[in-house]
């Protein structure tokens, strides 16, 4: 862990490359997650075994992220370059549960929201929704 600010009461098991976040009071992290720079966790959330929370990622409070839950952050510019990156933002909502293997492009989750495991999430979520599949509908 580097630079990063850390609540009281948090877990985390290791390995684990976790590097310029915050991760608030009560948060759970598993072991083989990488939660990279600007990344904020919400108190009370827990972040699963082989989760990849990468920079542009807000997770709310009491949030549950399954296991090998991937957030993507490029959905790659206009340009013909794969050199030039287009960083985009995700918000997850408080009290969100994302079941295991889900992929969540840049999107906003609202509160409350339920999504399926395995499911690719590509556009964004109203609070309170329960979505499932590829794309999550």
């Amino acid at each position: 862990m580097k630079n990063c600010k850390i609540g009281s009461s948090v877990s985390i098991v290791d390995p684990c490359n976790i590097y310029e976040c915050e991760l608030s009071d009560n948060v759970k992290i598993g072991p083989f997650v990488e939660i990279q720079s600007g990344v904020v966790i919400g108190s009370g959330s827990v972040i699963s075994s082989h989760s990849f929370i990468c920079e542009g990622v807000t997770i709310g409070q009491d949030c549950f992220i399954g296991h090998s839950v991937v957030f993507v952050n490029d959905l790659f510019s206009d340009s013909d370059s794969f050199h030039e990156w287009n960083i985009k933002t995700t918000t997850i909502g408080d009290s969100v549960r994302i079941g295991s293997n889900a992929t969540i492009l840049p999107v906003n989750i609202g509160d409350g929201a339920i999504i399926g495991a395995g499911s690719v999430v590509t556009r964004d979520i109203k609070a309170g929704s329960t979505v499932k599949g590829n794309p999550a509908k």
